[in-house]
């Protein structure tokens, strides 16, 4: 006679496939995968930029200087002649690993505070969202340019620094989450058969919250991208020569009279970049939609 599963058990486990079957069902329409082909054009650029078969980003050839695309080189060449297209696929990396990293750090640090202060509530709740309120009504700007003066400008420091800055972000998207999560039947239920806090807040709260903060981390690494590319625009980025995005178009703005081509192609690839992921990251957001009041 075969066991009969545990309810609670069960329940986690539909769940869990009515979470899949939410981001992976129809309805998503071929803009969703062509902004997702676009981000696995950009993610194989950055893993992989050392391997393919491109000119060396750094090695200036003065005969080339401000080529236009398809003259001598696929998207031409800047002021310097160093080869455009080599140099936005070496500057993939730069903003990836600062997306990937920022949002990372804001998400276990901003997570794990929210999902404690939504399901403790109490004065931990009111004083972590005081303490949140103030850093997010400092302006941003100014505190980054402070912590990139304090711990540096190394690819590190400036992932570290613009992660520091998306915690509030992601505390109060968790706890928005954790407080609509905490009054389901499962984890009421979890509470009265004496698990412990631990327990629930891993197996019942943690799974229930980590979908909506990976859907806006998408969001999140778009404007992530932007604040990154603002700083290397002001030469506070990762130290030259290195190519960045921002410092591409930075470079690019003494040459729009003659050569607009330098500024413009890199201004064009952040553009579908960031496009595509707040298109991703609205879409599957919206499957996972908490209300307003929560917040």
């Amino acid at each position: 006679m075969p066991a009969k599963k545990h309810p609670k058990i069960e329940s986690r486990a539909q769940n869990f496939a009515r979470a899949l079957q939410q981001v992976f069902g129809r309805g998503f329409g071929p803009g969703f995968w062509l902004a997702v082909f676009w981000l696995a054009i950009v993610a194989f650029c950055a893993m992989f930029a050392d391997w393919l078969p491109l000119r060396d980003p750094l090695d200036p050839v003065i005969a080339n200087r401000l080529d236009g695309p398809l003259s001598g080189s696929l998207l031409g060449a800047d002021g310097l002649g160093r080869d455009i297209f080599s140099r936005l696929v070496h500057g993939a990396r730069v903003s990836v690993v600062i997306g990937l990293t920022a949002v990372t750090i804001g998400m276990i640090v901003g997570g794990a505070l929210g999902i404690i202060a939504g399901y403790f509530r109490g004065h931990f709740e009111r004083a972590l969202m005081a303490v949140l309120d103030v850093i997010l009504a400092f302006p941003w700007l100014v505190l980054l340019l402070a912590l990139v003066a304090f711990i540096g400008q190394s690819l590190f420091a400036i992932s570290i620094a613009i992660g520091f800055l998306w915690i509030p972000a992601y505390a109060r998207v968790a706890r928005a989450n954790t407080l609509s999560v905490v009054q389901r039947e499962y984890v009421l239920a979890a509470k009265a058969m004496g698990a412990s806090t631990t327990r629930i807040l891993v197996r019942e709260v943690l799974p229930n919250v980590i979908l909506p903060l990976l859907a806006y981390g998408l969001v999140a690494m778009g404007l992530v991208i932007i604040v990154e590319s603002a700083l290397a625009f002001l030469g506070l980025s990762v130290e030259a020569p290195q190519p960045t995005w921002g410092g591409m178009i930075s470079e690019g703005k003494r040459h729009l009279a003659t050569a607009v081509h330098v500024a413009l192609i890199p201004s064009v690839t952040m553009f579908l970049t960031v496009l595509s992921l707040n298109f991703v990251g609205d879409r599957l957001r919206s499957r996972f939609d908490v209300k307003e009041s929560n917040l």
